[in-house]
């Protein structure tokens, strides 16, 4: 009644294991996961001290500066180094000042570490500004900071005019 021989079953015969014996080969997904992965973030790009630049700098990534900038920059990360001057307007979602800045700064997160020199406005969402930081200028709290409308000014007139 019960036997181990297979010799009675139908189907075909093959000359090793039977089908169902054999490991199930993966099934093929019905998509590419490489293509739904995300791709690696690319390094940040650094602007070495030996290099001048006069002219305006823009990237969706991230940027060290450590030479020295005669133009405004527009980035995702910037960080300027301690060697490093920038005469401009710097606008990123996230600063960290080491070095020198004349102009003003517009970010989301902006640091000012303790060997940062800063000449000019910051607006920013929050702020850290480090003992021994260098700073003149005046800080505004906006929520959008990065929104191209300058802030509003508000000028006082002698009485009588």
């Amino acid at each position: 009644m019960f036997s181990k021989s297979r010799i009675n079953e139908p189907g075909p015969k093959t000359g090793g294991e039977s089908d169902h014996l054999k490991p199930a080969e993966p099934a093929k997904p019905a998509f590419d996961y490489a293509l739904s992965t995300p791709k690696a973030k690319p390094a940040a790009s650094v602007l070495s001290s030996d290099l001048t630049i006069t002219g305006n700098v823009k990237t969706s990534g991230d940027i060290q500066i450590e030479g020295v900038i005669d133009g405004d920059i527009r980035a995702h990360m910037l960080t300027v180094g301690e060697s490093a001057t920038i005469r401009g307007e710097i606008v990123a979602d996230d600063i960290v000042v080491n070095g020198r800045v004349v102009g003003r700064v517009r970010g989301l997160k902006v640091r000012l570490t303790s060997t940062a020199r800063v000449e000019g406005d910051i607006i920013h969402k929050t702020i850290a500004i480090e003992s021994g930081a260098h700073f003149e200028g005046s800080v505004q709290r906006q929520e959008d900071p990065l929104s191209s409308s300058a802030p509003k000014q508000i000028t006082a007139s002698p009485a009588g005019q």
